[in-house]
């Protein structure tokens, strides 16, 4: 099965909480606690995005994180690069040339170079802004609010 990781994940959900309000800055308490995400985990997540000039920080009183360019502009690709172990690939050779020992005899290795590029242009394709969830409801009880909040949101609920 084809996923990304859970801290991919997280820096998606923590990029696009920003794209609501992208020239508001916010600390990473401030996006732990509205996220429901561990302060350890978002911190991380931060300096990731911000090696990757995703976000930028600010210093002070009232320091803290905001967007580097603007949503429309930061891809869900861009996310992907910024968390992610090693270099985006749906295999090894795919990420790469000469990680793979049976790479020069390969019969099916440029059906996977095919598949790649399609599957990281629909990733570029998608910005943090098409992403950005809805307003959040009043009633956060309700399947709909639960949907656009924290780590509850990748639990599956009866309905």
């Amino acid at each position: 099965m084809l996923r990304i990781s859970k801290l991919t994940d997280y820096g998606t959900l923590i990029a696009t909480h920003m794209a609501v309000t992208p020239t508001q800055v916010v600390s990473a308490t401030e996006l732990a606690d509205a996220l429901g995400l561990g302060l350890a985990t978002v911190s991380k997540v931060l300096k990731a995005l911000g090696r990757h000039g995703l976000v930028v920080s600010q210093r002070g009183t009232h320091g803290g994180y905001l967007l580097a360019r603007p949503p429309e502009q930061i891809s869900i690709a861009d996310i992907v690069d910024a968390l992610e172990d090693q270099p985006f690939g749906l295999t090894e050779c795919s990420s790469g040339s000469g990680t793979c020992t049976l790479e020069t005899g390969c019969r099916i290795r440029d059906g996977w170079l095919r598949i790649n590029t399609v599957v990281r242009e629909a990733l570029q394709g998608v910005s943090i802004a098409e992403m950005t969830p809805p307003p959040r409801f009043a009633d956060t009880s309700s399947p709909a609010a639960q949907h656009v909040l924290g780590p509850s949101r990748l639990v599956r609920h009866p309905g």
